[in-house]
């Protein structure tokens, strides 16, 4: 029942989002249809002056009376439209009263309005047409920026939710855990403990990935609201300037030839002439684009601005920088600060490009249109006059006007996307500041002591004992002979990039020291990882993933399915294409199904942090297309470009293309990666360690497992067994897998069908007097340092967190105090309960036995 609670709950948390951008889109969209209108009401406008001139031309002749039926006929025109207060519609409103007056035939003017001036309206009506049809296209694509910054939004914060959901689940597994250990505290079980201790740390890991997530939702949070304060109060505005641009300049020269056409023709309408000229003179872009967004106010407004909607009991509202994510915010904040600084400085010159580039753009149109206008005679007689501009200079600038306006309008899309970046960036920028302010702060007047240092312990792979070769080799016949499913130099890189290098410029795309990259390359194939600590350069590890995949023997795609994978990048239907994608990888065998959804999960998440790395998923595919998909004809220009198109389709649409992990087992990615837990507090001598090594290895000879399944192997690797088997248990392949041997023969065992009964039942009695001795002789320490470790609870509990002494790989927890970690509960207080001073130094010496003890809890 708590469940169906918990999903109700999560479905009325994101509902408000749902709506809200279900109410944006519909904006988005009812902005497009005005852009349509303000088209369609210019290209009448244009038509009916134009249809008018040569009207007017015709009826020259008929005087009076004839143009009094005119001005009828477009008066009742306009009188069937809606009316409006721009500037233009009142300019022909006059010009049509001032109509009512004219009844003098002139063959200059009636050659005038035939010819010059509706040649003029087609022009303008030309540039109009353009100039919104490129303004639309602006604007489609950051409303599409828009979509993607609310999707994004809305995926950090299912994940989130996802993430604090895990972590209150391991938090009632841990108190539960509390509970029955004070039931049976006469016992002093030995396996409660294990059990506490591990769910301790499982808290703590799943409250990591749950920080990173929220701090990954406000982010998104700050940047949605940034880039629609952006896109709403500037760049409308700013398309709508660009969409008139010319527009009412060319009506205001249109009337003003008209103007000087009736000026020397008829001085006795010298004052109707008068009032229409100070009206034309009132022609402004501005107030008409005001006009219009105000007319439709519903569809230019600003939104109501995101709210943060935290899971129901989460207290956090802001930027968490405690701890170890301090570092991770710091680089982030200084990545984050390099490059809003780099584009603020090129929005600065792009606005000074525009200028020029708008400058350029109006005085082509107006030459264009308005180039060959004729200088009126002195006197009616000769009405011939010359023309002004030369036609070839005419020519010329006509030739030129294409070139000017596609200038200008990408001068208009770089500044308008470069702007909407910098508010983004600032966004998150500002959040991070204030966060590592408070956090620099709270670090400054609570010093804290280190009780030990941790030492790091590199992972070892047995690459010597593997027959074939890691880099340069098969990669099916590697998987098959290591039993890894990732390899070990694929886990790593990502793992290394995942905690250190999302945020990192130009990640993959520049290159790394070949002497570093030579080296990490050499200690992989030793069967070392070489990545274990922090201190390898970024660039370099990108580096060595690369040469990884350039280096297979055969490409991770096969290469029988080239020309099916060619044929699918040419497939236009988007969901055609991704049909045929899965189908195609879906004939791959499932070692390589399973490496593919690896990789291409990673990839994909590593773009969706490119407004900070520069690496969109058409750039990544640069940097891989041509390493996992191979052909004759790689060499050729275009056949690269169209790998790397198909490529950045499948990171894009991976989702979609590969098999879920319950369609086909294995190992996935996940975008919250903590290390491994290898790290050790250095708290015994060396002797005991190594009596303890002595035990651990005596222990896992002894490991028996029993099947809880059927299972049929999908490899020669992997081993078949029936229900009730039971297997001799080597070593640990990795998380999923087990080494060992089912009546005599040897091979993998899947970690979730089977139980390991001497995992369950503890140590033996050896074991036992070890770890009490260990208690004995730690126990003056222990007590030596009982007031420093009170201080530090003190300091920790002012802070407004509890201190946890449990660390998995690198990372060092921190439990919030509230409703969920109540001080009694946290694993600080639980410690205290133990009978042994030195149950942490014991805990973590079991915790070496992960392999061992993994299913004890």
């Amino acid at each position: 029942m708590s469940s169906h609670v918990k999903l109700w709950r999560d479905r009325v948390g994101t509902a408000d989002y749902d709506t809200q951008f279900k109410e944006v889109r519909l904006q988005l969209a009812e902005q497009l249809r005005i852009f349509d209108g303000q088209v369609e009401q210019k290209t009448q406008m244009l038509q009916d002056l134009f249809d008018y001139l040569r009207r007017r031309g015709e009826i020259e002749g008929e005087y009076a009376r004839s143009l009094d039926k005119l001005c009828d006929r477009f008066s009742s025109r306009t009188r069937k439209k809606e009316p409006s207060h721009q500037s233009v519609v009142n300019c022909w409103q006059v010009l049509l009263s001032q109509t009512r007056q004219e009844s003098k035939d002139h063959s200059f003017l009636s050659d005038s309005y035939s010819n010059t001036l509706p040649q003029q309206l087609s022009h303008c009506a030309d540039h109009a047409q353009r100039l919104a049809k490129r303004s639309r296209e602006i604007c489609t694509q950051l409303q599409d920026g828009l979509l993607k910054v609310t999707t994004e939004l809305q995926t950090t914060l299912k994940t989130y939710y996802q993430y604090y959901t895990e972590f209150l689940s391991a938090e009632g597994k841990l108190k539960e855990a509390v509970r029955l250990e004070e039931k049976q505290k006469q016992s002093a079980s030995k396996k409660m403990e294990r059990q506490i201790e591990k769910r301790q740390s499982k808290v703590q890991e799943i409250q990591l990935k749950c920080t990173k997530a929220r701090n990954d939702y406000l982010l998104n949070l700050a940047a949605a609201n940034a880039c629609m304060n952006k896109y709403y109060l500037h760049d409308l505005s700013t398309l709508v300037d660009c969409c008139d641009l010319g527009y009412h300049h060319s009506i205001s020269k249109v009337f003003h030839l008209y103007l000087a056409s009736r000026q020397w023709a008829q001085q006795n309408l010298s004052t109707g002439m008068q009032q229409l000229d100070t009206t034309v003179s009132e022609l402004n872009q501005n107030q008409d684009r005001d006009t219009l967004m105000q007319a439709n106010i519903s569809a230019f407004c600003l939104p109501l601005r995101f709210q943060y909607q935290p899971y129901e009991g989460d207290q956090v509202v802001e930027v968490s920088a405690k701890c170890e994510m301090l570092g991770e915010l710091v680089t982030r904040f200084q990545q984050l600060k390099s490059r809003l600084s780099s584009v603020t400085m090129e929005v600065e010159e792009s606005g000074k490009l525009l200028q020029s580039a708008q400058s350029s753009m109006l005085e082509s149109i107006v030459e264009d249109t308005f180039g060959s206008a004729p200088d009126f005679p002195s006197s009616p007689s000769s009405p011939e006059g010359d023309v002004s501009v030369s036609k070839t200079y005419l020519l010329k600038r006509r030739a030129s006007l294409p070139d000017t306006e596609s200038l200008y309008f990408m001068k208009v899309r770089d500044h308008l996307c470069n702007s909407s970046l910098i508010s983004k960036l600032e966004a998150k920028h500002d959040l991070l500041k204030v966060a590592i302010q408070k956090a620099e702060s709270v670090d400054s007047n609570h010093s804290r002591t280190r009780s030990k240092r941790s030492v790091r312990h590199k992972k070892s792979y047995p690459g010597n004992q593997i027959s074939q070769k890691l880099f340069n080799g098969d990669l099916l016949s590697y998987i098959q002979a290591s039993g890894q499913l990732i390899p070990a130099v694929v886990e790593s890189c990502i793992r290394f990039i995942n905690l250190n290098g999302l945020h990192h410029e130009g990640l993959f795309r520049v290159p790394g020291s070949q002497m570093v990259v030579n080296q990490l390359k050499d200690a992989f194939m030793k069967g070392d990882d070489p990545l274990a600590d922090e201190g390898s350069d970024m660039d370099s590890v990108a580096g060595v993933l690369k040469l990884y995949f350039r280096s297979l023997m055969k490409p991770l795609f096969p290469e029988e399915s080239y020309e099916q994978l060619m044929e699918c990048g040419q497939i236009d239907d988007e969901t055609k294409k991704i049909t045929q994608l899965k189908n195609i990888i879906s004939s791959y065998p499932a070692s390589l199904i399973i490496v593919m959804r690896y990789l291409f999960a990673f990839l994909y998440h590593v773009s969706q942090y490119s407004d900070e790395n520069m690496m969109q998923p058409y750039n990544l595919a640069v940097c891989f297309g041509p390493s996992l998909v191979r052909g004759p004809n790689n060499g050729d220009a275009a056949e690269l470009q169209r790998i790397n198109s198909l490529v950045k389709s499948i990171i894009i649409q991976h989702e979609s293309i590969f098999p879920s992990q319950n369609e086909l087992p294995g190992p996935v990615y996940e975008k919250c990666m903590t290390m491994e837990e290898e790290d050790c507090e250095a708290v015994a001598e060396e002797g005991d360690g190594e009596s303890e090594q002595s035990q651990i290895k005596e222990a896992k000879d002894e490991l028996q497992g029993v099947a809880l399944f059927d299972y049929t192997g999908r490899s020669s690797a992997e081993l078949s067994f029936k229900h009730g088997d039971r297997f001799i248990l080597h070593s640990k392949a990795s998380s999923d897998w087990w080494r060992g041997e089912l009546n005599g023969t040897k091979g993998l065992i899947p970690t979730k069908y089977i139980s390991v009964p001497s995992m369950d039942g503890g140590q033996d009695q050896k074991g036992k007097e070890t770890l009490k001795s260990s208690c004995g002789r730690q126990q003056t320490e222990e007590e030596q340092k009982a007031d420093q470790s009170a201080r530090l609870r003190v300091t920790s509990d002012k802070a407004g967190v509890v201190p946890s002494n449990v660390t998995s790989g690198k990372v060092s927890l921190q439990i919030p105090t509230g409703q969920y970690a109540q001080a009694g509960n946290s694993p600080g207080a639980l410690r205290k309960t133990l009978a042994c001073p030195s149950n942490e130094t014991i805990h973590w010496r079991w915790r070496e036995r992960r392999g061992i003890l993994n299913s004890s809890g």
